[in-house]
């Protein structure tokens, strides 16, 4: 592992972190957000970066493997808005939503300007093809380096070897992976160090941005019922990640609200 690659937030924590249900997460914006993943891409750093929703919280809450991989990460946006009223709970006021589908296309604006190549990793291969068409389309100067749909099945080590070569024989200096979690985090730690890039794992951004998948309205998105449109959409793939993870992230976030209410009197009368 590069010297690059140690995790944490000793550079970029101004807006302050927090834990929810054991889980860092990260207070941020898109403007804090992608002069932090732009300054790494200009330094060529190899970090992974990732999106996450309650989703992610209650994963790492059921899988101490995946917890880990959670918080070794360089920086946890808040993705879904239960996150960003966690955070403000717990003392962060000025925490902002940070969602994957509208970091992409940010970041995306930000490395044209700067002439900082990206690529992309995931994806069905029709959707990655009009991802790349969109995103030349909004942004033509936009330097897209390495594009790849891996296949549904592992990747043998010959594979493996071969993707680390082929984004780092590009000189993407910022890989976007957009697979489904836990899948994208454990591959971007597994890469981290070899991946010569800042991988940023963005979950559904792909089909949304490519037009296959529709997003939720955004009164929808601003009141956190955004998940009840995904289901809607998807029950088959999504009721596990909502009517299962949803209601226990809720109890479990509310006990631990109330043991720090409680808990901090008593450390302000100290």
């Amino acid at each position: 592992m590069s010297a690059n690659a140690t995790a944490g937030t000793s550079d970029i924590d101004h807006f302050g972190s927090r834990h929810i249900v054991g889980m860092r997460v990260d207070a941020s914006s898109y403007e804090n957000a992608s002069e932090r993943i732009l300054t790494w891409a200009q330094r060529k750093e190899s970090r992974y970066v990732c999106v996450a929703s309650v989703n992610n919280v209650m994963e790492a809450h059921d899988d101490a493997g995946f917890k880990a991989i959670m918080n070794g990460a360089d920086f946890v946006t808040s993705d879904g808005m239960p996150l960003v009223w966690g955070l403000r709970a717990l003392g962060i006021p000025q925490a902002t939503r940070v969602y994957g589908p509208d970091l992409t296309p940010a970041l995306c604006a930000k490395a044209s300007e700067q002439g900082i190549s990206v690529g992309f990793y995931g994806g069905a291969p029709d959707v990655l093809q009009d991802l790349v068409a969109e995103l030349r389309r909004r942004w033509p100067g936009l330097q897209i380096a390495y594009q790849w749909s891996p296949p549904w099945r592992p990747l043998t080590s010959d594979e493996d070897e071969q993707v680390i070569e082929d984004v780092n024989g590009s000189g993407a200096q910022i890989l976007f992976v957009g697979l489904s979690t836990p899948k994208q985090e454990r591959f971007m730690v597994a890469h981290r160090g070899q991946v010569q890039s800042v991988m940023v794992g963005v979950g559904a951004a792909f089909d949304f941005l490519a037009g296959r998948k529709k997003q939720a309205p955004e009164i929808m998105q601003k009141t956190g019922t955004e998940w009840l449109f995904r289901l809607v959409t998807e029950p088959r793939r999504l009721w596990r990640r909502y009517l299962y993870h949803n209601p226990r992230f809720a109890a479990l976030f509310a006990l631990e609200l109330a043991s720090h209410r409680i808990s901090r009197p008593r450390l302000d009368r100290r």
